[in-house]
């Protein structure tokens, strides 16, 4: 992997720790949630009307992707509802990579030995951080889900993005996306949303757009062929996930988690080579 993938994937890695955090923070997440897909309306929607339409072959990707992703976002509102920060962001990315590589293997991609290790280190690395916390069996079960609904669009939009320039497809991906949770929230939480603070709602928009920037960083970087060791680093985005959780949710972080973020660094630079 070339330098500067890997420090476009790392950058991604943190934007998307801190738009995780801020979703999880707002008191109702459903409207966090929703919040983050007017964001998601709006930047989509105007890239769209400047960008034009994606290429024909790029349109299964797109509805795919978009339909995977909403699945990835009502899994993710789901376990956070259920468990705790640092224990269910670090179930679902850390099953993600191997399901990946997996996939990749499956489909005759060849994966060097030393990047298969590499992933299966910072897989172990990120599942172990996810030790310790409320043990509900519902939130683990939601959190390996979302972690399958992020393998499966990992693999389709790595495809996309070798048939149609990203922006646009971003764009498109995300606008068709971005309306189901501010319709979710519009039937179940009309009262809410009509009553949210500027504040909160400056804190959704704004994980939003952190989201988008963060996802499109890693589109880019997809687009090198790498998709498994993407996946990978991308997923070392949990080693500031369990850094957040520990400060500003109160949930504990301990030696041991340090030593599993030891053992994700070691991961990300066998994946390097």
């Amino acid at each position: 992997m070339d330098a500067h993938v890997i420090a476009l994937t790392l950058f991604a890695a943190v934007l998307h720790a801190t738009w995780n955090a801020l979703a999880h923070g707002v008191k109702d997440r459903l409207v966090g949630f929703a919040l983050i897909g007017l964001a998601y309306v709006g930047a989509g929607g105007a890239g769209a009307l400047l960008l034009g339409l994606p290429p024909a072959a790029a349109w299964p990707y797109v509805v795919t992707s978009a339909a995977v992703h909403v699945v990835y976002v009502l899994l993710l509102w789901a376990s956070y509802e259920l468990g705790d920060f640092s224990q269910s962001y670090p179930i679902a990315r850390g099953t993600a990579p191997w399901l990946v590589a997996v996939v990749e293997v499956a489909l005759g991609h060849r994966l060097p030995l030393v990047q298969a290790a590499g992933i299966l280190v910072v897989t172990l690395g990120l599942l172990s951080l996810a030790r310790g916390g409320r043990r509900d069996r519902r939130a683990v079960g939601a959190a390996v889900a979302t972690g399958v609904a992020i393998a499966a669009y990992t693999v389709i939009d790595a495809t996309a993005v070798q048939v149609s320039p990203v922006p646009v497809y971003a764009a498109w991906m995300f606008l068709l996306q971005g309306p189901v949770l501010p319709v979710i929230a519009l039937i179940r939480r009309r009262r809410e949303l009509q009553t949210t603070g500027l504040g909160t709602v400056a804190i959704g928009v704004g994980g939003g757009l952190v989201s988008l920037v963060a996802y499109g960083l890693v589109l880019v970087a997809q687009t090198s062929g790498a998709t498994a060791a993407i996946a990978a680093l991308r997923e070392t985005s949990i080693v500031i996930g369990a850094l957040i959780g520990a400060v500003f949710f109160q949930e504990g972080l301990g030696a041991r988690r340090a030593v599993a973020a030891g053992i994700v660094v070691a991961g990300i630079v066998l994946v390097s080579f």
